[in-house]
């Protein structure tokens, strides 16, 4: 899928580097977006975009990983991060859809039930409809979900993979 080597150096090394920062970036992002719709609203399409990269980098560090496994001396400590590496996927995954289901919320969803109750007058909380509280209650605990659980598994996959490389030498 992806190159292997790049410059010299295994393209597993550097690719890691772009899963290490956009993951969590956009875990965070996300739960920050969820949480304060004016930060969403200033985000707009940037917090899917930065979500896609971040999903797109995770297969080509995956790949390039799977490449460099079949060059090192095969050990426990390796199968234990090619194994957890393979499950980064799923989380990327679903910090992307929430990403797209929250700016897709932004956009339309949220902003007519706002409209809608603004036209009946009141304050801020009385336009704010109950429909709308609960949808965005339901975005930033499945956000905290999923942006905690990919932020952790990069942890656990990253501290694997030192610990693959680095002990007993």
């Amino acid at each position: 899928m992806g190159t292997t080597m790049i410059n010299g150096v295994p393209a597993h090394v550097l690719w890691v580097h772009a899963v290490v920062v956009l993951v969590p970036l956009s875990a965070l992002a996300l739960v920050v977006c969820a949480a304060w719709p004016a930060v969403m609203r200033r985000a707009g399409v940037v917090l899917p975009l930065l979500a896609l990269v971040a999903l797109v980098s995770v297969p080509l560090a995956t790949d390039a990983g799977e490449w460099l496994q079949e060059q090192v001396p095969e050990t426990a400590a390796v199968e234990r991060h090619t194994e957890m590496g393979g499950d980064l996927l799923a989380w990327s995954v679903g910090v992307f859809a929430l990403a797209g289901v929250l700016w897709v919320l932004h956009r339309g969803f949220l902003r007519r039930f706002v409209r809608a109750d603004a036209e009946h007058g009141g304050t801020w909380a009385d336009r704010l409809s109950l429909t709308a509280v609960a949808v965005r209650v339901v975005a930033v605990l499945l956000a905290l979900v999923v942006g905690v659980g990919a932020v952790v598994q990069v942890y656990r996959i990253g501290d694997s993979g030192a610990k693959a490389v680095w002990q007993g030498r």
